[in-house]
């Protein structure tokens, strides 16, 4: 199975909010509206599998030194082939190339994440403005399973 990945592009949009609507519905991911991914499109790293979508995650910048993996999926039927691994890998050598020092993930894939370098911090540790931002739209807040990771690049 050959696998390439590029960039998102605005007219990516409408695929990846259709691929990723299951997640969104079992609360596993947040749900982003077409104009919050578009307004990030920038961040977004697409998996492509021929003409299919088969996954994507974006980088997104909170601060100088923090950002974020998140919207992490990968479509069934393509899980197990490392196609989420290289996109969280591509996307930390963005990071370290704009000059971010740490990422942080928020994940219910908390061994995912340990394969690739990250640590377990107090979720008490995040950025205010990322509860706020984020976290509040949750259909789990405030009670959240989710595991805090981050990881110096």
């Amino acid at each position: 199975m050959k696998i390439s990945y590029r960039k998102a592009v605005l007219g990516d949009i409408v695929k990846m909010r259709q691929m990723v609507q299951p997640e969104v519905e079992s609360g596993i991911i947040l749900d982003r509206t077409e104009d919050e991914i578009a307004t990030n499109i920038r961040s977004y790293m697409l998996a492509y599998s021929d003409e299919i979508l088969v996954g994507f995650c974006t980088l997104h910048i909170h601060t100088v030194s923090l950002a974020e993996i998140r919207s992490l999926v990968v479509k069934d039927g393509y899980r197990g082939n490392k196609i989420g691994e290289s996109l969280v890998v591509q996307l930390l050598e963005e990071g370290r190339k704009l000059g971010v020092q740490k990422v942080l993930s928020l994940t219910y894939k908390q061994s995912f994440f340990e394969r690739l370098g990250f640590i377990e911090i107090p979720k008490e540790s995040l950025p205010e403005h990322k509860i706020w931002a984020d976290c509040i739209k949750c259909k789990h807040f405030p009670i959240c399973n989710e595991v805090s990771l981050i990881k110096k690049i």
